[in-house]
């Protein structure tokens, strides 16, 4: 779902400068100032995209620790049942029976001692800089009709093309990974995608 939302994001960065474009028509160092603008967008946004992600993985160890640090150090076990189902997925939690809960108390006590703060691990560096790379990645197909087309509205209306079907394979990935109907999770985004466009060109693009 993350990679989707980064793909998603960048899609609808991109398609809001080049849809820009067609304001001003233009020729070639319009061409070229938009390129600039639409990668630039993305490789700023894909950096600060990278930086929430890891802000939110250190949020997310740190109520790990909190919550772990509480449950071993209450020593009202209802109060430790209650903060153990709070960290479950809430159908776990129902199903789970008192004893059941003291169970993990106990096995909880017996862990090391957690770490004083939060820290990133490897993967996480790795992921948020994969996050960077999905919303810049995203830019390209788009942006690249602009490059090999000296026509500038005929570039723009195979980029948008080019666009609405990157939207609907993203749909299609979405439904596939959500138990939507793939097809019509992608025909979905599709008309999410031409509308944004539509209300752009509508306005004045």
């Amino acid at each position: 779902m993350e990679r989707i939302s980064e793909i998603l994001f960048g899609l609808v960065m991109v398609l809001t400068v080049t849809c820009s474009f067609s304001i001003g028509g233009g020729g070639q160092t319009a061409v070229r100032e938009m390129l600039i603008g639409a990668l630039g967008c993305n490789v700023a946004w894909g950096a600060i995209d990278a930086v929430l992600y890891w802000l939110a993985c250190l949020h997310a160890h740190g109520q790990k620790i909190m919550a772990l640090r509480a449950a071993r150090d209450t020593e009202n076990a209802g109060e430790a049942h209650r903060l153990i189902a709070d960290a479950l997925p809430p159908l776990i939690a129902s199903v789970t029976t008192p004893v059941e809960f003291e169970t993990v108390r106990r096995k909880l006590r017996q862990l090391p001692e957690p770490p004083e703060r939060p820290r990133l691990t490897k993967d996480e560096w790795l992921a948020g800089l994969g996050v960077f790379l999905l919303v810049v990645v995203a830019t390209l197909p788009v942006v690249l009709p602009f490059l090999f087309v000296h026509d500038p509205k005929h570039a723009l209306r195979i980029s948008n093309g080019i666009a609405i079907l990157l939207l609907f394979l993203t749909g299609y990935v979405y439904g596939y990974h959500t138990g939507y109907r793939p097809l019509k999770s992608g025909l979905i985004v599709i008309v999410i995608g031409v509308a944004m466009v539509g209300m752009t060109i509508a306005l004045g693009g």
